[in-house]
């Protein structure tokens, strides 16, 4: 049983019955969410956006964690009509950093997703426009991940 409250608990077994072939784990202890596989990704958004009673209609935020041995992609939405909070993540292998884009679902991912992809490294599968965002092109590397340097400055003689 979850220490989640049981609205939000419901919300979960609604999920994990629409799809029932998947395995779908709570995390963050207390908040309203899920881990899902990335490959159902956009399916378990769609499914939350457009459910009768679930309506998460607004995509709040998306963000990325590096925990070094794995990425971790936050998707914090709201159901504006039943005002309510829920997060989806999914992990990736930080190595081989790819994840389904979901601007099909929402389009506010498009410029959040572009971020994690300058600043992260992770590749959106489906952008319509995945380059950076914030940094230049010719820019080595992605400065948020904690494996980043600065490169070193040529010593003078």
């Amino acid at each position: 049983m979850s220490s989640q409250a049981p609205e939000f608990d419901s919300i979960a077994e609604q999920v994990r019955a629409a799809f029932p072939g998947i395995e779908l784990a709570d995390v963050d202890a207390g908040l309203p969410s899920l881990l899902v596989p990335p490959e159902y990704l956009v399916d378990v958004c769609r499914y939350l956006k457009s459910t009768p009673g679930l309506e998460f209609d607004y995509l709040a935020s998306v963000t990325a964690i590096d925990y070094l041995d794995r990425i971790d992609i936050v998707y914090q939405m709201r159901s504006l009509k039943n005002r309510r909070d829920f997060t989806v993540r999914i992990e990736v292998d930080r190595d081989d950093a790819v994840a389904p884009s979901v601007t099909g679902v929402w389009r506010a991912a498009d410029f959040q997703e572009r971020e994690i992809y300058d600043l992260m490294g992770v590749t959106f599968t489906g952008h319509p426009n995945l380059k950076r965002i914030l940094l230049y092109d010719e820019f080595d590397g992605h400065p948020l991940r904690k494996d980043w340097r600065l490169p070193a400055e040529p010593r003078s003689s």
